[in-house]
């Protein structure tokens, strides 16, 4: 861990920010693009037409084979049978025409007195200018004479007995192509009647030409039922696990052009998947950019968070594919076992939640496509679904609980929660899982919550030594009063043990009044003394009845004593492998301020004294949490000397301390504004008249008093 940690630190030391967010989006792009592209590029074969398949291939998605679809539609069209409509004037027509054949022949026998030929020339002319249609041209004259040498009742005989089966034979439906039949079952209905012989045959000559076609082709509707039939086409689909061909099976045409239109011939390749990848990732990179812009951080702290995430996050993505592969198509239900909330737990821990939603939401993404085998899409939503609630789920019960017990306690719940979710996500498809197959997803889904916890809990002490990372469950961890330090401090210093925990409460109040961390303020005051443990004595809160060593010291080597305690505290803490935040605390909670007292008690006795000399080595605090360590640090000190404060007293001395450290230029090094130690100066002095406030005494307990002395 050591080495990491100093390859690390190196590393951090060596480039910028912006060399380091590039190189490290570079690589995690290159990373995302060259694994996700194993899930997305087409599988292809080396296959000739009219060759033998050397192996079964079978189609690797669902896809709609247009050209097949085509062909059925216009199959279905073409079984459509042409649309006709029945004319209900056909019949009136022609029925009117006969009527008018008539009553031109009865108004010709009444005209003509001439010869015969006359009135069938008359006839013939009337009918060819005042009929639609010239009817002379389709019945014979044969037909005229014998109606016009007829007499009034024959001609009334025939007249009916056309007019009657016409009428009745029209009112069915006739097409072009059986006019035949309808025209030879007028004839017969005619002969039934009992007419002259050459009436007869004049009245089914005028009956056949009488009947047509009563249905007409209609083309639109046609055309409409053409479209229907075609629209009532199922698309046809080559189905994902489809056999294509058979092993050992002729490619034929037909094969051939199904391979070609899913993309499995080595020449034909689409570059589709590519681009589409592409965009994927770089939109996943892009939010990650974004994420850590918008952080308000250090640069330092950016460089650390930059490392965390990307290990992080490049960690969970290669474990989703190793076991994306042993999964693979045959047991793809071993997805379920990915712990999905590993991430965001980790992230939640040494970092913030909004970071640890992001890297979910993202892994989710990925998770998306990398377990998408066994499904017909490329995108396997149900996958995405069941990792994002997973992982949000581990970052929501961490929030406010980050002790390690915890942890376990966490990865309960994610298991519960990945339970429910997969259920719910098995159910609402309708699948045809057995009641076996349904304990197993559970059973996965459990493993993958309880597998998230224990593999936080493996890897976290891992992360927190390599990268240096002082998470909130460390700084709980160290605020343990069991800690061997914070041991050593109590037995051997217990003036300073209960200076630090008076402090500690004002830092804290003070660092969360102005949004600091509190909790970092409170752990770094419990060590920041530890150095007072070497020669416990030389400090005036642990001498009790003792007598003061300093009397009896030169002021340059007393001074001495007191600066030693932040040399030597620091010390101890590197060398106890406390964090580089806790041993800052140690080493800059004074800065370079002035050891007055012994400062001027030098001069009393030489003149020519060097301030410098009595200062302490520094540096000056470089945080807005040690800032207020120091100023805490000195007022409790100085209002534990005072007897009976009053409020106007410490509102006078809280504001004299801070006010001597800004003329000292001793927060010059923070980012601790003039409005933030205000609000630090009014929390003190709330905080302070709360320990020190005025206690009324009642008479009968001053009379005790009294009498007790």
């Amino acid at each position: 861990m050591m080495i990491v940690q100093k390859w690390i630190t190196r590393i951090r030391s060596a480039v910028s920010y912006s060399m380091l967010a590039a190189l490290m989006y570079t690589l995690l792009t290159i990373i995302l693009f060259v694994v996700l592209y194993m899930n997305v590029k087409p599988e292809t074969y080396d296959v000739e037409l009219f060759s033998v398949a050397d192996k079964t291939i079978r189609s690797p998605k669902t896809i709609v084979d247009k050209e097949k679809t085509e062909e059925e539609r216009k199959k279905a069209a073409e079984e459509v049978e042409d649309a006709y409509v029945y004319n209900q004037d056909t019949a009136l027509n022609r029925v009117s025409l006969v009527n008018s054949i008539f009553d031109f022949i009865q108004e010709v026998k009444k005209e003509s007195q001439k010869e015969e030929q006359a009135p069938l020339a008359e006839l013939k002319d009337k009918l060819t200018k005042n009929v639609t249609e010239d009817v002379t041209k389709s019945i014979s004259d044969d037909v005229f004479l014998t109606l016009l040498s007829a007499d009034q009742e024959e001609l009334e005989k025939t007249r009916n007995a056309i007019v009657d089966n016409v009428e009745f034979t029209l009112q069915q439906r006739i097409r072009k192509e059986h006019l035949t039949d309808f025209q030879n079952q007028v004839e017969q209905a005619i002969e039934k009647n009992p007419l002259a012989p050459d009436l007869k045959r004049a009245a089914v000559e005028i009956g056949r030409y009488a009947i047509v076609p009563t249905e007409e082709y209609d083309s639109r509707l046609t055309s409409e039922r053409k479209e229907q039939a075609q629209e009532e086409v199922e698309p046809v689909r080559i189905l994902q696990g489809q056999v294509i061909v058979q092993e050992g099976h002729l490619i034929d045409r037909d094969i051939y052009r199904q391979l070609k239109l899913l993309g499995l011939i080595n020449h034909q390749r689409s570059y589709k998947p590519v681009f589409g990848l592409l965009i994927f990732v770089l939109v996943v990179v892009f939010l990650l950019i974004y994420s850590f812009h918008t952080a308000s951080l250090p640069s330092e702290k950016k460089k650390s968070y930059l490392l965390l995430v990307g290990m992080i996050f490049t960690f969970s993505f290669l474990l989703m594919k190793i076991i994306a592969w042993i999964g693979n198509n045959d047991y793809a239900q071993l997805s379920f076992l990915y712990p999905g909330a590993l991430s965001s737990m980790l992230i939640t821990i040494l970092i913030n939640e909004r970071t640890a939603a992001i890297v979910a939401i993202l892994l989710a993404a990925c998770g998306s496509i990398m377990f998408h085998n066994g499904t017909s899409e490329t995108i396997h939503v149900e996958m995405a679904i069941y990792l994002l609630f997973s992982g949000l789920t581990g970052s929501l019960f961490l929030l406010k609980h980050r002790r390690r017990l915890n942890i376990l306690q966490a990865g309960v719940y994610v298991s519960i929660v990945n339970v429910l979710v997969i259920l719910f996500l098995k159910l609402i498809g309708n699948g045809s899982y057995s009641g076996k197959e349904y304990l197993f997803f559970a059973l996965f889904a459990f493993i993958s919550g309880i597998a998230s916890a224990v593999l936080t809990l493996g890897l976290l002490p891992m992360i927190e030594n390599g990268f240096g990372v002082l998470s909130t469950m460390k700084l709980i961890e160290l605020s343990n009063p069991n800690h061997p330090l914070l041991k050593k401090i109590l037995m051997e210093t217990p003036g300073t043990y209960h200076h630090s925990i008076m402090v500690a409460n004002l830092s804290e109040a003070a660092c969360e009044a102005i949004g600091a961390n509190g909790l970092l303020a409170r752990v770094g005051c419990y060590y920041h003394d530890i150095g007072k443990t070497k020669r416990p004595k030389f400090f005036i809160e642990n001498q009790m009845d003792h007598e003061n060593p300093h009397q009896h010291l030169s002021p340059e080597v007393s001074k001495q004593m007191i600066i030693d305690h932040v040399v030597d505290g620091a010390a101890m803490l590197r060398k106890e492998k406390l964090p580089k935040e806790i041993v800052d605390f140690a080493e800059q909670h004074h800065g370079t301020t002035l050891v007055k007292y012994f400062y001027y008690k030098a001069i009393e006795k030489n003149h020519e004294v060097n301030e410098e000399d009595f200062r302490y080595p520094g540096p000056k605090p470089q945080t807005k949490e040690i800032a207020i360590v120091s100023i805490a640090d000195s007022v409790e000190a100085a209002v534990r000397s005072m007897k009976q404060p009053t409020v106007e007293q410490i509102k006078s001395l809280v504001h004299n301390i801070i006010q001597d450290r800004l003329l000292d230029g001793q927060f010059s090094e923070c980012d601790i504004t003039l409005k933030e130690l205000e609000i630090v100066k009014q929390t003190i002095c709330d905080a302070l008249n709360g320990i020190f406030h005025s206690r009324i005494e009642y008479p009968e307990m001053k009379k005790q008093t009294e009498e007790a002395t």
